[in-house]
């Protein structure tokens, strides 16, 4: 594992800390789940693109910097430092646009990706089913043939679609071969959200708002030019878009870092000084240990980092990426709670974090999921029996 930098990445993070200290908000915006901070993170995707910093990995013709792997970790690690605002075309640059670039024909990489850099089109995940939630592939909505129009209908529900509130486009697995097995027949699409025959109903969260929607098909045409990859060839595609949300991509060690490096803070200003009565004997081990874990997974990313410049590959490493730092969230907010006292669970902006942390071992396929391909994968434990667990 390599963790120096050299002349010219030293100068591309200088050049990254200088530019975020001088736009960064001094105000955090509202909530993306609210249709004021939709716009205002919208607003701030535009300035990101304008200066070159949506899409740092990405092509130059697509607002990128053709930045190595590398650079883009230095960047996340100075992104979260600087609390920049949370990246409201999330779904679109990190889980979407890997796909594209590698599966999409040239004609869809041009039509998608500018607008995608630029926020200007948000996208939405549209996974998850009534009854098809981590088991993806039992997935029940279909995709018929249309020869006439040169395209497919779709019919079906998704459910839990992140974004899908206020987002412009949609993307998504349909089963286009009712005969094939689970993992065959099936097919991924793109989609505008208010193309007729889609209904989009939001679901509030804990918090309630709208962070969430149910997303209805009904008779929705889908010409041939917005499917991605070959048709059947949907969960090879698909495989691709889970191992970049479990893995490297989604959740960058910046993040943890910065908040472990705020909960330090914030033991020094209210426990260590006596503000509070959660002064105890084990408020400090708790947030030595959550600053640990927060450093041991920045060590952990950078060593898969080495591993894929050398010319390595991501393999399983993502399932042990999404149980450790899900539950690694989850700590850290939880002691900084502990430390704030009661009030802070009534309103604080500890507990705003904590509320979201509690999704991270649902999300991205549930932790139950994880450790099991950890178990068999990694480890080559049994197999799990069938129906446990039920």
């Amino acid at each position: 594992m390599d963790l120096s930098l050299s002349e010219s990445e030293l100068a591309f993070q200088a050049e990254a800390r200088a530019w975020l200290a001088a736009n960064v908000p001094a105000e955090p915006l509202p909530s993306m789940d609210t249709e004021a901070g939709w716009k205002a993170h919208q607003e701030w995707e535009a300035r990101l693109a304008e200066a070159r910093w949506a899409v740092v990995s990405w092509p130059r013709e697509y607002h990128g910097r053709e930045a190595s792997l590398v650079e883009w970790v230095v960047f996340e690690e100075e992104y979260y430092r600087a609390g920049a605002p949370g990246r409201v075309s999330q779904n679109g640059i990190f889980l979407l646009a890997p796909i594209i670039f590698d599966h999409g024909t040239r004609e869809q990489q041009d039509r998608f990706l500018p607008s995608m850099a630029t926020g200007e089109q948000v996208w939405a995940q549209c996974w998850s089913e009534p009854e098809a939630g981590s088991d993806l592939a039992s997935l029940r909505s279909t995709a018929r043939r249309d020869e006439a129009r040169g395209g497919w209908v779709l019919n079906g529900q998704k459910t839990w679609s992140s974004r899908a509130s206020f987002a412009h486009w949609g993307f998504g697995l349909f089963r286009s071969d009712p005969e094939a097995q689970r993992h065959a027949g099936l097919t991924y699409f793109l989609f505008p959200l208010d193309a007729d025959g889609i209904t989009v109903r939001p679901i509030a969260q804990l918090d309630g708002e709208a962070g969430f929607a149910e997303v209805f098909f009904e008779d929705v045409f889908v010409p041939d030019s917005d499917v991605l990859g070959a048709p059947g060839d949907g969960w090879r595609v698909a495989m691709s878009t889970a191992g970049n949300e479990r893995g490297l991509s989604l959740r960058s060690p910046g993040r943890f870092c910065a908040a472990a490096d705020r909960l330090v803070d914030l033991y020094r200003s209210t426990v260590a000084d006596g503000a509070t009565p959660a002064a105890t004997e084990t408020a400090p081990a708790h947030v030595v240990d959550a600053w640990l874990r927060a450093q041991s997974y920045r060590l952990y990313t950078w060593g898969t980092v080495t591993r894929l410049a050398a010319g390595g590959d991501m393999g399983t490493a993502g399932s042990v990426n999404k149980v450790f730092w899900s539950e690694l969230d989850i700590a850290l907010h939880e002691t900084a709670l502990d430390l704030l006292g009661a009030d802070a669970e009534v309103e604080s902006r500890w507990l705003d974090g904590y509320t979201f942390s509690l999704s991270g071992p649902i999300y991205a396929g549930t932790n139950e999921i994880q450790r099991n391909i950890v178990a068999e994968r990694i480890l080559g434990l049994p197999r799990e029996p069938k129906g446990a667990g039920r």
